[in-house]
């Protein structure tokens, strides 16, 4: 399997897991409706362990623009490779998000509220204060990479299973950070999704939110560039 492919098929893996468990709990007449924080942070918790665990034989399973741009800072991953990864973790996204539409077009349709239904496909502000989103971003992301670097130093390397780990210390950011911004961490998870509810020909579903989408796809990028300058240091 290619590198392209991986990336493709395991952000794919991601944001169907992920935004999966968001539309059970939010969305009305499901299952899961209600279930409240906890179970989006598991389920979001084992979308990245099984998205990771598949794709990271073929392409390192990065799933994230901004764990590319760390690795290549750090000369672990070549940049003219960046690009071709991102787009790869773009387009999985958007594919996600479309595959838990399609598996959710009923709840969407019995669901009234705009919002809860842009909130199945990207993150939101609890309040909205620009500097202080960023910097909830800023700080998530910076953990998510410095965690990750050293979960997988070859020391303390548990081979394909380091997905465990990362997929435990994404629970932890969700639990203890996730409740200003939603813990997007991921610009392609956050934009891809964003894209597709625009696009989709979904029943009163309102804006798409851009005025707030460019956070959180700059603020990781930022806590992305400042676990690598602390990294280096250390």
């Amino acid at each position: 399997m290619s590198p392209f492919v991986a990336e493709f098929i395991g952000t794919a893996l991601l944001i169907t897991l992920g935004d999966g468990v968001v539309a059970n709990v939010i969305l009305n007449k499901t299952k899961g409706n209600n279930g409240g924080l906890i179970a989006i942070t598991f389920g979001w918790a084992i979308a990245v362990f099984v998205a990771v665990y598949a794709s990271k034989p073929y392409s390192g399973g990065h799933l994230n623009p901004a764990v590319s741009i760390a690795l290549a800072m750090l000369g672990r991953f070549e940049w003219s490779m960046v690009p071709m990864y991102i787009a790869a973790q773009l387009l999985g996204a958007m594919l996600g998000a479309f595959i838990v539409w399609v598996t959710y077009r009923q709840h969407f349709n019995a669901t009234e509220d705009a919002a809860t239904k842009l909130g199945v496909f990207c993150t939101s502000p609890a309040i909205s204060k620009p500097v202080d989103n960023m910097l909830t971003e800023i700080v998530g992301t910076m953990i998510l990479i410095l965690g990750a670097l050293f979960m997988t130093q070859s020391y303390n390397s548990l081979g394909t299973l380091d997905a465990l780990p990362v997929a435990l210390l994404v629970l932890g950011i969700g639990l203890s950070m996730g409740g200003p911004t939603g813990y997007a961490i991921n610009p392609a998870r956050d934009l891809g999704p964003r894209i597709m509810h625009a696009l989709l020909p979904i029943k009163n579903k309102g804006g798409s939110d851009w005025g707030y989408s460019w956070i959180p796809v700059v603020s990781p990028i930022i806590g992305a560039v400042i676990a690598v300058l602390i990294w280096k240091q250390l």
